[in-house]
């Protein structure tokens, strides 16, 4: 702002001091914060600022100064000038507030936070995710403008799809007793864009499902980068078209490190690469989970070798594995037992270690293990003095299962998840099929839209149980520090194995045609082939500005009940419109 200047501006009352012959008022609009200094000698102006609080909404007129030396505030960047004011007027009163508007202080509530967002949205901070997601969603849309892409909207009110979750349904008036489905995801729709003859299609798209919320997931809405590409076969097309925004956000957006600290993850980057592409069966093997974080590495160790012909009970077991946490012989007898009642909750019987410390190994289960596996342990982990090893055994997926947890706990104790490092990998070659315990059978591993690798050969030659469970599909996930970030497939846009993968779990041509007859007669029509992916939005940007849960990075979410505490929604409607919806609410049973 220019010295001598006079200007007009108006905004929020930030703060307000009265000093006795003059008072002060922090206004803050969109762009910042600016000292006003309110004087005796303008009468008007003076009565109102003796009765302002904060939050109320003024307009100040008034010339620019610079502020003497010794009252420059270096915290705002318009700490070096201050408004002196001629006119002042009173646009709104506040009612005394419910939460804080200010980064500083005593955080409120979430619940309150939630219940009053348009107040805590006045937070700068918020003010400032707000316009950050806004420049986020900009880089993102002129990435996919300039390699090609046709930005194309597709309905809300579509028809039930198999994504995995629970649909929201919305009872049509026109047609009594039927329903439209809120999409989960706009699946069927841009696969039959590619049908329709668009090559390269992509949409900020919203989804719902309704999934019980957490930390990393929002409940009811939330909005991916939904893309398509037809005439691709084979997924690394998708991938190196993709991956370099993936790359930008890290680097140019969020400013961050791309790091890989796994040793085993390094193995499968390709040639002239920098993210892995790693195998699902390498994921679960030697990080437990099928998203691993791969900002540190303290990777699962197979040692069932080792214990093959052991005398040690708990170890006669088809799997056993173990963790080597660096460090980890400073871990207190509490610490232990609390990552041993982890491993129970988890279905280990318990958490056998060994402590590396004072120039010895020290366990309890040291008597009885053998010289030769004792040491075959210290070398295949790679211990020195100071660190600890778990181990696991049991069946291997539940090793797997237990040290996978494990692994993200201990590293979370040990500070090994840097807020300015990130970490990418895409996971590839998903099941197919996998087996449902519960039901007592094999299911489909994630939708059936995607394409069965070797297509319609290795399916006819899937004969038994195994062969079945051993099918890969073109599928492939991105991972960032240890969340999903996107999932996508080459899609299965061919009729006959379209029939041919339900067949093989029971479901006979008339079941496909009933619940997929759109996309199947489209098909029938020259589809080409076509693959995508679908980041989603909303958790990137949650790891990208350093944020723990989700409902932070986004302006009005619901709690983690699923409830909109400040629209008050879900709420009961009138008797008039479930009559017009041909709905009735059934009674609770007591």
């Amino acid at each position: 702002m220019e010295v001598g200047k006079e200007i007009e501006i108006a905004g929020w009352v930030n703060s307000r001091r009265d000093h006795g012959g003059l008072i002060f008022i922090d206004l803050r609009d969109f762009k910042g914060i600016l000292q006003l200094v309110v004087t005796p000698e303008t009468k008007e102006a003076f009565a109102l600022a003796e009765s302002v609080r904060d939050e109320y909404v003024l307009s100040a007129k008034g010339v620019i100064r610079k502020r003497e030396p010794e009252l420059v505030n270096p915290n705002i960047p318009t700490g070096d000038i201050e408004l002196v004011v001629s006119e002042l007027r009173l646009i709104n009163k506040c009612e005394p507030l419910p939460v804080n508007t200010h980064d500083d202080g005593d955080k409120s509530s979430e619940e309150m936070r939630l219940k009053y967002r348009y107040l805590d949205l006045r937070r700068p901070s918020m003010q400032k995710r707000l316009k950050r997601r806004s420049e986020y969603y900009q880089v993102v849309r002129n990435y996919m403008y300039d390699h090609g892409f046709t930005e194309i909207t597709t309905p809300i009110l579509a028809n039930s799809s198999p994504e995995g979750a629970r649909d929201f349904l919305v009872p049509s008036r026109l047609h009594p007793g039927k329903f439209y489905a809120l999409p989960q995801a706009p699946q069927q729709f841009k696969q039959l864009l590619m049908v329709g003859g668009v090559e390269k299609y992509f949409q900020i798209a919203p989804c719902f499902r309704d999934e019980d919320p957490r930390a990393d997931r929002l409940y009811g809405d939330f909005y991916q980068l939904d893309f398509e590409m037809s005439f691709v076969e084979d997924g690394e097309v998708v991938r190196n078209e993709i991956e370099p925004l993936y790359i930008k956000l890290v680097k140019e957006f969020a400013n961050k490190k791309l790091v890989l600290n796994s040793e085993i993850a390094k193995k499968y980057i390709q040639e002239g690469g920098i993210v892995p592409r790693l195998p699902y069966e390498v994921a679960m093997d030697y990080y437990g989970v099928d998203k691993p974080d791969l900002r540190y590495g303290m990777e699962l160790t197979d040692l069932t070798d080792i214990f093959s012909e052991t005398e040690f009970k708990v170890f006669k077991q088809p799997c056993v594995k173990a963790l080597c946490v660096k460090g980890g012989a400073e871990l207190t007898r509490r610490e232990i037992d609390e990552f041993t009642e982890q491993a129970r909750k988890l279905g280990a019987g318990g958490l056998a270690y060994i402590l590396y410390t004072e120039g010895e190994a020290k366990s309890p289960i040291l008597k009885f293990m053998s010289d030769a596996e004792i040491a075959g342990v210290r070398e295949r982990m790679g211990a020195e003095e100071g660190d600890a090893v778990f181990f696991g055994a049991d069946t291997r997926d539940l090793v797997n299962k237990v040290l996978g947890q494990l692994r993200i706990a201990f590293a979370d104790r040990f500070g090994l998840k840097k807020s300015d490092e990130v970490a990418l990998t895409w996971v590839v070659d998903f099941p197919f099929y996998e087996w449902d315990e519960k039901a007592k059978k094999i299911e489909f591993g994630h939708n059936p839209f995607s394409m069965p690798k070797g297509g319609m050969e290795a399916l006819e030659n899937a004969k038994t149980d195994a062969d079945k469970l051993a099918l890969v599909a073109d599928q492939y996930d991105m991972v960032m520090n240890g969340y999903e970030c996107a999932s996508g497939a080459v899609r299965n846009y061919n009729p006959e194995i379209m029939f041919k993968v339900f067949n093989i779990l029971g479901y006979n041509n008339e079941y496909v045609e009933a619940r997929f007859g759109g996309m199947l007669n489209a098909f029938k029509f020259g589809a080409p082939p076509h693959a995508g992916c679908a980041p989603g939005l909303d958790r990137i940007f949650m790891i990208l500005e350093d944020e723990e849960n989700i409902r932070d990075v986004v302006a009005f979410p619901k709690n983690g009940n699923g409830v909109d505490l400040m629209m008050n929604s879900p709420s009961s409607v009138d008797p008039e419109q479930l009559e017009e919806a041909h709905l009735a609410i059934l009674p609770e049973d007591e």
